[in-house]
């Protein structure tokens, strides 16, 4: 029986922690025998891990920019973010790529999303995606607030964004190696709840501080929901469905998104 305090002996702060174990790298001690239910539940907290890291990037670019001009800055600030996290999402990017560039069959393109190998597609994604996040924060730059602001936002939001994918699609059962296979059994609303307010505080809490407008929060809502109807019906054309490498291209789209529009409201 789950209440708002404890899921089977669990506790919330277990839980986030656990988010904070299965998306980054950042070493925490699990007091409890992690189950794929326990997994499920802490999907609720990715977003507020998205923030942790948000913040934490958000840092050592003030601090780098300290030392070094903008471009050096946000290069070690991305290097630093791909250490934090494995480079875990990236490395769905550039499967997803791979598989729907390459495979011609659901079968196929599951295959060879599977491999370990990097094909071209994916070579070519994983550097366009990177260069625009590169760009995109450089321009941002220019002042320190906008960039930092983008930083947490981009973090925080669209790993909610790519969450919340796992309440409108089937997960693809024969991807049944995945890591991201626990969480397929359902996305509560309880969960969908959390990530919501997650993503709703840190919008309200830029706009309370001048940094963005609620006309700025309002178009980045817009255009990540529409954003995420588009990766719906991409994977559903595409595979019948989502696995964990399509949430992390959801994450890696999602992330660009913000930073772009951001930078079309400047």
């Amino acid at each position: 029986m789950q209440n708002n305090s404890v899921y089977n002996n669990v506790t919330q702060w277990q839980l986030l922690l656990l988010a904070i174990s299965f998306l980054t790298r950042i070493p925490v001690k699990l007091r409890f025998d992690v189950s794929t239910a326990h997994l499920n539940q802490a999907s609720r907290y990715f977003a507020f891990v998205g923030l942790l890291l948000g913040g934490l990037l958000a840092l050592s670019y003030g601090v780098f920019q300290l030392l070094f001009p903008p471009s050096i800055s946000i290069l070690l600030m991305m290097a630093i973010g791909l250490l934090l996290t494995g480079a875990f999402h990236e490395d769905g990017w550039a499967d997803v790529w791979d598989g729907f560039g390459g495979g011609w069959q659901v079968e196929q393109k599951l295959a060879i999303m599977k491999d370990s190998r990097l094909g071209t597609y994916g070579a070519a994604a994983l550097f366009i995606i990177l260069l625009i996040k590169f760009q995109s924060l450089l321009f941002l730059s220019e002042s320190l607030s906008s960039v930092l602001s983008a930083i947490l936002l981009g973090q925080c939001l669209s790993r909610m964004v790519a969450t919340s994918l796992i309440m409108s699609m089937d997960y693809v059962s024969e991807d049944a190696t995945s890591k991201v296979k626990p969480l397929a059994m359902h996305l509560s609303v309880t969960s969908l709840t959390i990530l919501l307010l997650t993503a709703a505080a840190l919008l309200a809490g830029l706009i309370l501080l001048g940094i963005i407008s609620w006309q700025s929060a309002l178009i980045i809502s817009a255009v990540l929901l529409l954003l995420r109807l588009i990766l719906i019906s991409w994977f559903k054309r595409q595979l019948g469905g989502y696995t964990g490498d399509c949430l992390g291209a959801a994450q890696q789209l999602s992330e660009i998104a913000i930073y772009l529009t951001l930078v079309s409201l400047l």
